[in-house]
């Protein structure tokens, strides 16, 4: 017995001295039960140093300042108006609803525009017949005189045009002057003590003021929509020749062109245009023309019959970097004239397709629509200075500023019986 004792005695007292050992070389290891133990966790990381461990390090706090920071101002719910009752009360009565129609004709027998067949009618036989399309939209009163503005797509082409009123009256209107080219147009209509908006400095319009839209959607009756002011100065678009569009998520709908945007004071913002839309309804993405614009046209076009614009005679196309390292130019700064229409301005002072524009006017030339849009601001009659680069030389000329030619618009025939703009 007592040999077995000692056979297990031995190992007992050779592990207590390990453990002893151990224990006096490695305290840090001892797992002390009233320390929190440090997380295991890693600190982000930053642009001048990598991920790094915090396990075993010194979490003593670190002598730097309180960050300095920007206290933004309480939110402010007492300013602004919680019912826009009263923008609506004084806007809507202005906004009118705008029902166009013509007369078409077309054959009644399918082989008759066929030139084999046609000789087989006889010519005094009345195998054409006449329909009526309509169309409708919306538009604006801004004058006590009787002036309306509206879409020029909202009347083009139409042989009659009434204007409805809210206040149930009706009148037969005038078309005073059209504007394919920023598509707008003035109407009249002989009426008495009308509502009139009023007209706001769109240049003062910021992204995310509120805007309301009223007009007629897909004629079911005058319609209020609300959004706001989601962008300013939107182009290359593709929708008109001069594009200066406001951009609004307020809900615009076949029957809305020609209608009002309008602040929360019940001022016109813009003249609602055009909408983005996949399913022809609205997406949140919609156009107005800003009303600064509107009334300079509006003025022109009362005024002289015509929108007055200035004019070189050029087709322009956008100098991508491929071309301008192809025409020897280090930046793709300027516009390629694609062509000279003979006989206008750029015509007769030596411009050639293939030449490229620099600047005009001493202002460089960095984007092609802007330039033309600034082009058509310079009054016909006035002697402009251009750069331009042909075969590599830079060269100087100067052209004399016409009046641009009024463009041909063709009317579009609505798919239905009944279209709506």
């Amino acid at each position: 017995m007592h040999r077995y004792v000692t056979l297990y005695i031995g190992p007992v007292i050779i592990g207590i001295l390990l453990a002893v050992l151990l224990l006096a070389l490695f305290p840090e290891q001892i797992p002390n039960p009233f320390t929190p133990q440090e997380s295991t966790t890693t600190t982000p990381p930053s642009e001048d140093r990598a991920f790094v461990s915090t396990v075993g390090s010194d979490r003593s706090p670190p002598k730097r300042p309180i960050p300095e920071i920007t206290q933004a101002e309480p939110l402010s719910r007492d300013t602004g108006p919680v019912s826009y009752s009263h923008a609506v009360s004084t806007a809507a009565p202005a906004v009118v609803n705008i029902y166009s129609s013509r007369i078409v004709s077309r054959d009644d027998h399918p082989l008759r525009s066929d030139p084999f067949f046609e000789q087989f009618f006889n010519g005094d036989d009345a195998t054409s017949q006449q329909r009526m399309l309509s169309s409708l939209g919306s538009g604006v009163i801004v004058s006590p005189d009787g002036y309306v503005l509206t879409n020029h797509h909202v009347i083009n082409g139409a042989d009659k045009i009434q204007v409805a009123l809210r206040d149930g009256r009706e009148s037969i209107a005038e078309v005073i002057g059209t504007d394919p080219e920023s598509d707008l147009a003035v109407l009249r209509i002989p009426l008495d003590n009308l509502p009139v908006i009023k007209l706001s400095n769109s240049e003062n319009t910021a992204v995310g003021d509120v805007a309301l839209a009223i007009g007629n959607p897909f004629g079911v009756g005058q319609t209020v929509t609300m959004g706001i002011i989601s962008a300013t100065g939107r182009s290359h678009l593709g929708i008109n020749a001069y594009e200066d569009f406001i951009q609004t998520d307020a809900a615009i709908n076949p029957g809305n062109s020609g209608g009002a945007l309008v602040n929360p004071n019940g001022a016109l913002v813009g003249i609602n245009t055009a909408i983005f839309s996949r399913s022809g309804g609205s997406q949140g993405i919609g156009f107005a023309i800003p009303a600064n614009l509107a009334h300079s046209v509006l003025n022109e076009l009362v005024t002289q019959g015509r929108v007055i614009r200035g004019w070189l005679g050029i087709e322009a196309q956008t100098l991508s970097r491929e071309l301008a390292a192809s025409f020897g130019l280090r930046n793709p700064q300027g516009m390629i004239i694609a062509g000279a229409i003979k006989g206008g301005p750029a015509d007769k002072a030596g411009l050639q397709p293939g030449d490229v524009l620099l600047a005009v006017d001493g202002q460089p030339v960095l984007d092609a629509r802007a330039t033309m849009s600034n082009i058509a601001a310079i009054k016909p009659g006035t002697r402009l200075p251009v750069t331009i680069v042909r075969n590599g030389e830079r060269q100087d000329l100067t052209l004399e500023v016409a009046e641009r030619p009024i463009p041909n618009v063709p009317v579009e025939e609505p798919s239905g019986q009944n279209a709506e703009e």
